[in-house]
């Protein structure tokens, strides 16, 4: 058992998760990840998960599906076994599995459904609280800890195939909202990190995304589009001690792109 406080990160095996793994594993923190990957997702997880162990940190990693309440418990169960009189410094809601299909469509083409759309909330939004109940639960979340959730520019702004993801985010920046209220007594802090566009796995299945991409990076005035490291960064930037007053919000993450026209 390791004294070192953690880090949870849900959706750790690519993209921000795996920058954010990084980061903070060179900050000093140990690391609890959760990721579902098959294949070469699965390789790459286990690659992150040997970095992080010759960085010098610890780090439990769980193959399942974060939105699963047997399984969400199946990992705390795990986590506290190893946390001893640790605790969890810092909760990282990363995760990005929904449908991109249209609310509409010509005859004949596809269209999401009602499953589709509640699981999309579910994964996306909704999982973050039942993890933070949990977590507070089980005392791994305590005064000082941080917790991050990633949104988007989609949450306010409509753009192809991305009606249902829009709707998660929305609903996620609520979720931060009230948590961050309900858990200021307790001296825990919530923020939403809306990042800027960024070339990840999961943005890549979004049909049409790369070439919005293409146009961000093309016009953004510091000639480059935001990466991972960008959002790690900042997320360790906000996990220090003097960030205990920042709370309940939005955070952009992006140099400047959310707010130029076009």
């Amino acid at each position: 058992m390791s004294e070192k406080p953690w880090a949870l990160i849900l959706g750790v095996s690519s993209g921000f998760g795996a920058a954010i793994a990084r980061e903070l594993a060179a900050d000093g923190r140990n690391i609890c990840g959760v990721h579902l990957d098959m294949g070469p997702g699965r390789r790459m997880a286990e690659e992150l998960r040997k970095d992080l162990e010759a960085a010098g940190a610890r780090a439990l990693f769980f193959n399942v599906n974060a939105a699963d309440e047997a399984k969400r418990q199946q990992v705390l169960d795990g986590l506290s076994a190893e946390i001893g009189a640790s605790h969890v410094q810092v909760l990282v809601h990363s995760l990005a599995f929904g449908t991109t299909l249209p609310f509409f469509a010509p005859e004949g083409e596809a269209t999401l459904n009602q499953q589709q759309m509640e699981m999309t909330l579910d994964v996306m939004a909704s999982s973050l609280v039942y993890w933070v109940q949990d977590c507070l639960k089980r005392d791994l979340l305590r005064s000082g800890s941080r917790v991050f959730a990633m949104t988007s520019g989609g949450s306010t702004r409509v753009i192809a195939n991305y009606g249902a993801v829009s709707a998660a985010k929305a609903a996620l920046e609520a979720n931060i909202r009230q948590i961050a209220v309900e858990l200021a007594p307790r001296g825990i802090t919530a923020n939403a990190l809306r990042a800027g566009m960024t070339n990840t796995p999961a943005m890549r299945k979004i049909p049409g995304a790369m070439e919005l991409y293409e146009r961000v990076a093309a016009r953004h005035p510091s000639g480059r589009a935001t990466t991972p490291e960008d959002v790690a960064r900042a997320v360790k930037a906000l996990s220090g001690p003097d960030t205990a007053w920042i709370s309940g919000e939005v955070i952009g993450v992006d140099n400047t792109e959310h707010i130029i026209a076009g």
